[in-house]
């Protein structure tokens, strides 16, 4: 099978490691980077030291700079093409695609920023504005890029309402080290995947300042509850939010040592700025850049977020971090349910 990845991130880099080192099925892979000095050093080093250091390469992986319109004949001599840019870039990039004649997934997770009194958007929603008659879909789940390019046991959903779309990603990746479910439940795979970032950050403020275990499974636990009150209200299914995508990606974000959006929390608590927090990470952590639009989309759907405002609160320097802990102790009592 012929793949090429869109994007030389971790991410990026660590399904493109994974698909062309598969010993059951080695793919063709193509490993497109966007900075050409980037692609460079990942030829010379035969690793790419800046996002993922110490991961070889395979041997068998292509890198690319190749530049549109060029860039355009290539992907339609591929398989499948996976978008794996932050998701400020999806929109681009899918603009380029939208005549792709080959099934195309992303990677991203979160919402793009709303645009003036335009609501955020997203994945699925960007693509449909941009590029609908795509075949498209999502691969998502709980998955730090380090452990999936050292082959360590990862298990993927594969969403789109594309059956197509499913089995080309399942057999692109699936591999003894990483299984890869399918899944038609479009909205909540990318509800799950937007908003466990934003709750990993409160989850690694609680962690920041000591708060203890029950408070981290209490938080963990009503974030869910939040995160699935927005899904349904976007037309996603319940079940979905208890899987891998929902209630896996949620525990592996907010309690992983890798989890850059839990660094952020970490680093908030201990005092420092957001700007320090996020210069220190030196990569894109997405809860920070889409806290706010996951709000925003709440508050237009009338559903009650408290845990996602207070991470808004305290990105926007309205609180500090202990009055956001406070704030939410102090809510009224309510039934669980609610």
């Amino acid at each position: 099978m012929k793949i090429i990845v869109l994007g030389a991130g971790a991410w990026g880099t660590a399904l493109a490691v994974s698909a062309s080192s598969n010993p059951q099925m080695p793919h063709q892979v193509t490993l497109w980077a966007r900075d050409a000095s980037q692609a460079r050093s990942m030829v010379q080093l035969g690793e790419n030291h800046r996002y993922l250091p110490g991961v070889a390469l395979p041997a068998s992986l292509q890198i690319s700079t190749q530049e549109w319109p060029m860039l355009s004949d290539t992907v339609a001599q591929h398989d499948v093409v996976i978008v794996a840019s932050p998701m400020a870039g999806l929109r681009g990039l899918l603009c380029h695609l939208q005549n792709s004649p080959v099934p195309v997934a992303w990677l991203c997770k979160g919402f793009e920023a709303g645009i003036a009194n335009a609501p955020g958007l997203l994945g699925h929603e960007v693509q449909a504005q941009v590029a609908p008659g795509l075949t498209a879909g999502v691969l998502s789940g709980p998955s730090f890029a380090q452990e999936v390019a050292q082959g360590q046991p990862t298990a993927l959903v594969a969403a789109s309402v594309h059956a197509s779309v499913r089995d080309a990603l399942v057999h692109a990746f699936h591999s003894p080290t990483l299984r890869v479910y399918a899944n038609d439940d479009v909205v909540g795979v990318e509800v799950g995947g937007a908003v466990k970032n934003v709750l990993a950050i409160a989850t690694g403020l609680c962690d920041g300042l000591q708060l203890g275990l029950n408070a981290r499974a209490a938080l963990i636990t009503r974030g869910l509850a939040e995160m699935t009150r927005l899904g349904l209200a976007l037309g996603a299914r319940a079940e979905t939010f208890m899987g891998l995508s929902g209630l896996g990606d949620l525990v592996l974000t907010a309690t992983g040592d890798l989890s850059r959006n839990r660094r952020v929390g970490l680093a908030l608590a201990q005092g420092k700025t957001l700007q320090q927090a996020v210069d220190d990470l030196g990569h894109v952590a997405e809860g920070v850049y889409c806290a706010r639009t996951v709000v925003q989309r709440a508050h237009s759907l009338g559903v009650e977020m408290p845990i996602a405002q207070s991470v808004v609160d305290l990105l926007d320097g309205r609180v500090q971090p202990a009055q956001a802990v406070a704030t939410l102790m102090g809510r009224e009592p309510a039934a669980e349910g609610s």
